[in-house]
This record gives structure tokens, sequence and C-alpha cells, in this order.
């Protein structure tokens, strides 16, 4: 039988949905048919020898609705050049839903990215590039691994070109401003030169300023452009209101200098050309810290990014050759000199040392490696020299998924995010509004042409979209970057808004809470045999042996350097243990019925046996030449850091509780050594998604913690799913949370972290609110007309580019997010 979903059309109601169902049910070859009205879903099982989707197609249509084939859908990024606010990236997402065949758009302002799902049977990658560049924007393609380093010296080049012409403004501009208001302070002592005194010389002193402000309407010409260019394509945005509000005083300006050059003189003490240059000049000031910050917000990609070396030494046919790092192929021999970092991943193939791991885990600890380690790309070597063959290059090494995954991070926002993305849309025209609208009544109740301008240009300067649409992706990205630091990969913002409110964390004890694998506890002896004498016997009968509990022992063994012999003759007994022969001795390593149906007389472990079974250890009894010599017993043994952590989960008001398959003794056991209170005991491996749901039953918001495949399930089934980077890859494919060391810390670290992270986005949220709602009608004049100050549209200017700096430096404070915070 075959399970597959299908888009029905035409149902707009319960009964409409209920006849579908009804229909598909009847048909033969159909098991089960389920119909949501909600999602315009039918999810049918069914017998592929007698059903397809033809028949189905028919069967909803003679039903009176329609059936769509699915189709795979395609997921894509795109670069966006030209942004500049959140209205910019309302517009592009707009243009891009309006797209038959793009099911979901989602545009980041910070990254300047649009990332969205396409069907690829009804919309081309083309099609979108032009509906962006239609909408006024210039699409691009991402880098790759590749092109990374272009970009970025593209967004050095960009970022210097924007201080130039910045100093450019700032050059003509301040002594605009020094000739406009120079001879309204006369007690500061800084006359202006006789021959552009506007009182004798009023053309030379309107000229003069013409002369200045024209560069810097030049060094701001892209407000013009890309404000005006929007506006005609109906989705205005920030550059808009400066370019419409300094253009206007700016064209006041020129007729005023006009009309004094005609002889109305009294227009020389109402030129406005430094509202002009001036707010120019402050809006460019603005939106180039605002860069600078954006760029820093991506630090941690950039520090990922520079881990890896451009260059790799291989080895072939005993000869060494430096090579570009994409020469690199899987199999080659790569040597490492000590100091040096890693270019790939590989396994350690000659050689031992320990190695700097800590910018891509977060652990500080030098991890040792010898033959058969896994060496990854990006870490720095110790003090030994290694040899290793590369198994994974480019876009498939640890590294690159890491930089991957922590991009797509930074592009997915947050559900907290949707209110200002929908205020957003409205925001630019919902200002040139107000500002008419005060401008008119201002006219009205009989002020001036001159403060009916002021209020025209302040209200358009003031407003601010900029900090409404960075509020919530710079905070994300500087928080997923710290993530990245820290060792904690989170998947995008709702991932991250998730994980600040969960109340309840699940741990799966193997591999999560313990090492996953087991380590020789005990060895009781029976006879006068030293202990080291009957290990290195067991272990060299055990050689040959796969069992989990043989490889304890033989590692034990090599732990202390006993030197281990090669058995004469071995045999696996399955579901019993081993028989070998080593150095004449007959040795018998396994369970109780072995030993019993060889004859071996094993009453005198029984107490033994029961006290260490009831710690949840599994024995191994060992017997050679048909004598008892030993009972061992292995254990799952606990990650030495878990305690702590469990501690440090508590502390941060966490219910913790450990789910495991094994017996409930067992389980008590290991969660009395870690602290835990709760207890999920005997859950089988499909059963854990299960208790998963009953917690969330209870009102709970549950995280899981785990690393296998069986945990997969739980992992998707949970508000947030961890997993440990050290799993395996579905458990990493289906968790929202990657937490790439091998221990529990950095549980803590990503619920600390996210907490963090959202409490920086409300703030930013709050004062870009606060300031739009205060500053708007500041400027429209409503304060002035009780009593109060009447605002400049220099002072708007200053106060909107410190509004959208001061957001983007507020989510940088994240950047010193230690765990001890623990809010």
């Amino acid at each position: 039988m075959k399970e597959q979903s299908f888009k029905v059309t035409g149902m707009t109601c319960s009964a409409c949905s209920a006849a579908v169902q009804r229909t598909v049910s009847k048909m033969e070859g159909v098991s089960q048919a389920e119909v949501n009205l909600a999602t315009e879903t039918l999810r049918v099982s069914f017998d592929e020898n007698n059903v397809d989707f033809n028949k189905l197609q028919a069967a909803v249509e003679h039903a009176g609705y329609g059936l769509v084939e699915p189709q795979a859908l395609k997921r894509a990024e795109l670069g966006v050049d030209g942004m500049t606010c959140a209205s910019c990236s309302s517009a592009v997402e707009r243009a891009l839903k309006k797209l038959d065949g793009v099911s979901e758009a989602s545009v980041n302002l910070a990254t300047n990215r649009a990332a969205f799902s396409y069907d690829p049977t009804k919309v081309k990658l083309t099609q979108v590039r032009e509906a962006i560049t239609k909408a006024g924007y210039t699409p691009m393609d991402l880098a790759t691994e590749d092109t990374r380093d272009a970009e970025q010296e593209k967004r050095e080049k960009a970022l210097r070109l924007m201080r130039f012409r910045l100093i450019t403004a700032i050059f003509f501009s301040a002594p605009i401003l020094y000739i406009a208001m120079a001879h309204m302070f006369p007690k500061l002592g800084v006359p202006l030169p006789a021959f552009m005194n506007p009182h004798t010389f009023p053309l030379v002193f309107a000229l003069v300023q013409l002369l200045l402000t024209i560069p810097v309407m030049i060094a701001g010409g892209r407000f013009f452009r890309v404000g005006f260019k929007t506006l005609i394509k109906g989705s205005p945005n920030m550059d808009t209101l400066v370019a419409i509000g300094t253009g206007s005083a700016f064209l006041y300006g020129v007729y005023a200098t006009v009309l004094i050059f005609l002889g109305d003189f009294g227009f020389s003490q109402h030129l406005y050309f430094e509202s002009a240059a001036v707010v120019i000049t402050l809006v460019m000031l603005g939106k180039y810290l605002e860069a600078v910050s954006k760029s820093k917000t991506s630090e941690a990609i950039k520090k990922l990014m520079n881990l890896r070396p451009q260059t790799a030494v291989i080895v072939k046919d005993g000869i060494e050759m430096t090579v570009a790092l994409d020469e690199v192929s899987v199999g080659d021999v790569v040597l490492v000199r000590p100091g040096a970092a890693i270019p790939v991943d590989g396994t350690v193939l000659d050689g031992a040392s320990s190695v700097d791991e800590s910018m891509l885990t977060g652990e500080s600890l030098p991890v040792e490696k010898q033959p058969g380690s896994p060496v990854t790309g990006g870490s720095i070597n110790g003090e030994g020299l290694l040899h290793f063959t590369v198994t994974r290059v480019g876009e498939d090494t640890a590294l690159s998924k890491i930089i991957h995954l922590v991009e797509e991070a930074q592009g997915r926002k947050a559900p907290i995010a949707k209110l200002a993305d929908i205020i957003s849309g409205y925001f630019v025209p919902a200002v040139l509004g107000i500002a008419v609208l005060a401008a008119v009544i201002w006219a009205l109740v009989g002020k001036d042409f001159n403060f009916v301008l002021n209020i025209f240009v302040t209200v358009l300067v003031i407003a601010c979209p900029c900090a409404l649409g960075l509020a919530t992706p710079t905070a994300i990205m500087v928080g997923t970057g710290k993530g990245a630091e820290l060792g904690v990969l989170i998947k995008g913002g709702e991932a991250l808004e998730t994980t600040h409110s969960i109340n309840a964390v699940v741990l799966d004890k193997t591999g999560t809470i313990t090492q996953g694998k087991p380590e020789l506890t005990d060895i009781v002896r029976y006879t006068a045999e030293e202990e080291a004498s009957v290990l290195t016997l067991t272990a060299s009968a055990e050689r040959g042996s796969e069992h989990p509990i043989a490889r304890a022992i033989v590692n034990a063994a090599q732990a202390r350097n006993l030197s281990l012999l090669e058995p004469e003759q071995f045999r696996a007994i399955p579901g019993r243990g081993i028989e070998a022969v080593v150095s004449g001795h007959r040795v018998l390593a396994g369970s109780a019925k072995l030993l019993v149906e060889n004859n071996v007389d094993i009453s005198g472990s029984t107490a033994d046996a029961l006290k260490l079974s009831g710690a949840g250890k599994t024995l191994m009894y060992i017997a050679i030449d048909n004598a008892l010599y030993s009972l061992m017993a292995a254990a799952d043994a606990v990650k030495p850091t878990s305690r702590a952590a469990v501690q440090q989960l508590k502390s941060l008001g966490l219910e913790v509780y450990m789910l495991t398959g094994d017996n409930a003794a067992t389980a008590k056991a290991v969660a009395e050594t870690v602290g835990i209170d709760h207890v999920l005991s005997d859950v089988l491996p499909d059963g854990k998604s299960l208790e998963v749901q009953k917690l969330q039953s209870q009102g709970k918001r549950v995280a899981m913690v785990g690393d296998g495949i069986n945990d997969a399930p739980a992992l998707v089934q949970a508000d947030v799913g961890m997993a440990i980077g050290t799993g395996t890859d579905v458990a990493v494919e289906s968790a929202d949370v990657v937490l790439m060391r091998g221990d529990l810390s950095a549980v803590s670290a990503a619920v600390a972290l996210s907490r963090a992270t959202i409490r920086n986005i409300r703030q930013n949220l709050f004062w870009a609110f606060a300031y739009n709602v205060i500053g708007i009608p500041f400027a429209a004049g409503v304060f002035f007309a009780f009593g109060g100050p009447l605002l400049t549209p220099v002072f708007a200017g200053a106060a909107m580019a410190l509004s959208s700096v001061s957001v983007v430096t507020n989510a940088l404070r994240l950047k010193r997010f230690h765990l001890k915070d623990k809010k």
C-alpha cells in the first residue's frame, strides 16, 4: 500500500471535505482516505496496482471538486541588493508571493536574502529574478564554497564606497551648516566673510550654499534613485521618505535662490539648503554605522570561514605537495604539521596528537587523536605530526555544513517578527499620508509656507522603518552566531523562539547522559591469580569478538598497557559467549549458562552477581581450564559532565526527565548518579515520541535531547528537538537544535542563549515602536500645538540615524553572552 497526499480544490466547508472523503473511501483499492479542510489536502492509502492519480482525480472531479497532482517543491535563496529598510524587504516579499508557483517567501533585511519555496513546473528562477528586478531591486546568486571570499570582498568594497561618500557629504555639508547658522549666533565669534553676508550679498549667500549642496546631493544620490524608483513601482520605502523630504527642501532652496536673483531678497532667510544637505549626511552616517554594525553580526560565520586554510599538504608516492584546497580529493593522504590547521575532514592514518576543536564544538580541552580517530577541517593540530586519509571535501565537510546551517538559520524569521513585518508593509505609505495631512492642517490654520514645509520634511525624515525591520533579524543573527561559537547550532528564528519557552527537558539516557558504549567497571576474582593476568587471558580470548562487552574488556586491557596474546583457537557461541585457547589455557567467557553447560561451578559468584546486576551492570563470567576465575561487569558509564549539566538545567527552572529502555532498577541508578528526579523507564524505541506527547498533554513545553536513529520521532514530536552532534545524521536532521559537543552542558547554553536573544528582540521591538510612536507626532507638530518645541529636519535626521544604529548596537550586546547569566 502506498500513502500519498494531494491538494483538493473547490472545498468551502466541512460538508465538502466529507463528500470528498466518502467518495475516495468507496474506491476499490483504497484502504483509507482522510481530508483536511484547513490545509485542503487529501491523504490516501491505496494499492498502486488498482489505483493511480488519474482514477483518484476522476472520482474527486465526479464529486464536484478538483485534485491537484503533487509536485516536488524546491527551496531556493537569492541575494537581494538595494534593500535599505523594512519596507524594501516587504516589497520584495510581496512581489515573490504574487508569482504563481511560489508557495512561501521570506525576505531578511539583515542578511539581504530572499528564501522561497517554488514549483519548478509553474515558475522558473529567471521569473523570480525578474519579479525582484521589477520591484526595484537587484537579485544576486548566493555565495558557494568557491565564491564566499569574493562576496566578502564585494561587501568590503561597498563599505569603503559608503565611507568615501559619507566623508564627501560631511566635507561639503559642514560649511553649509556654518554658513546657514553662523549669523544666528554672533556670540560664537565666527562671523561670515563680508562677501557672503546675507543682508548685503544675499545672492552670493544663496549661491555658495547651492554649490556646496549639489555634491552632497550627488553623494546621497542613491536615496533619490532608489526612493523614486520604488515610489513609481508602488512600493515606497525609507529612501522614498528621505528623497521626498530632502528633495522638497532642496527644490524650495533653488526656487528661493531664483527669487533672490529676481530681487526678492527676503528669501535669503528661507533657503533650506542646510536641511537638505545635513539631513542627507546624517542619514548616510546612520546607514554607514548600521552597515558596519550589521557586518559585525555575521562575525561568527567569518570566524568559521577563516578556520579553513587555503592550501593543504598531500603526500603521493612519498612526495609532499602543497596544493590549493579545492584540489584535495577524497582518498588523498594529507600531512598536518604541529600547529597547522586541518584543511578537510578525514581519518587519522598515522601519528598521534591533540587537536583543538574549540571553534567547532565550543569544547576548550584538546581532543586526543590516534590512528582511526576522525579529524575535522578547521580544527588546529597540536604538537604531533598527523597523516590522515581524506573522507570529505568542499561543501560536504563538517565545517561547510555548519556554515551553511548558521547562514540558513540567520535567514529564517521568528514568529515574534510577524507584527513588525505587517506594520512595515504599510509604514511608508502611512507616513507619506501623515506628512501630507500634517502639512495641510497647519496650512489651514494659517501657518506660512516655510512652517508647513518644515513640518512636511521633518515627518518624512524622522520616520524610521529600518529600526522595525532590523529589530528581529539582527538579534537572531548575533544569537545564532554566538550559538555557533558555543557549539550550539540553532536552526532558525522559530526554533530560537520556541526554545526560550520550554519548561521540561527529556534526556535520552544512552549516548546523551552516558557515553553510549560500555566500559569495564568491576573485576571480581575467585582465585589467587593476579587481576592483570586474568584480564590479559580474557582480553586475548575476546580479541576476535565484536560483542560490546568483549570490546570493553579488550579496551580496558589496552588502557592498562597489557600485552595481549594471539589465541590458538577461537569459537563464538551465539547467545552464550566465546570459547578460546590462549597459551595452552582453555578460556570460557560469557553468560552463566555458558559456564553451567560446560560443568563449571559458579555458585560462589551468586551474591556478587546479584549486587552487580542490581546496579544495572552487564555480567561476563570467566572460566579458565574449567574453573571459575572471575566475574567481570561492564556498564554504560555516565559522562563526567552530565551531573553538573543536569544541575545547570534545574537552575534555569527546568524539569529534567530521563528516558530509557532500561529496567526501572538500572534507570534509577543512573538517574540518582546525575541527580535526575523524573525517570521514564522500560520505554521501547517506538514509544519515545508517545512519552513526549504525554508530557505535552500535561501542558508542558518539552525539549527532547537525543543522539540515535530511534530518537528521531521523539525529536520531531517535541516542541524543540535537540540532537547531540556526535550522534547519527538522522537525529541531527530531525532536530531543531544541534549540540556540537558530546555533553549536556550545551543544552543549558541553548536555553539560556535563546532566552537572552528573545529578551533582546523584545527590547529592540519596544524601542523601535516607541521611537516611531513618539517621534512622528512630535515631528508633525502635535507637541508644538500644545506649547511644546518644534522639531527641525536636522534633528529629525539625527534621531532617525540614531534609532536604527541603537537597535543593531543592542543586538550586538549578545556577543558578550555567557552561560552564567542564567536569565
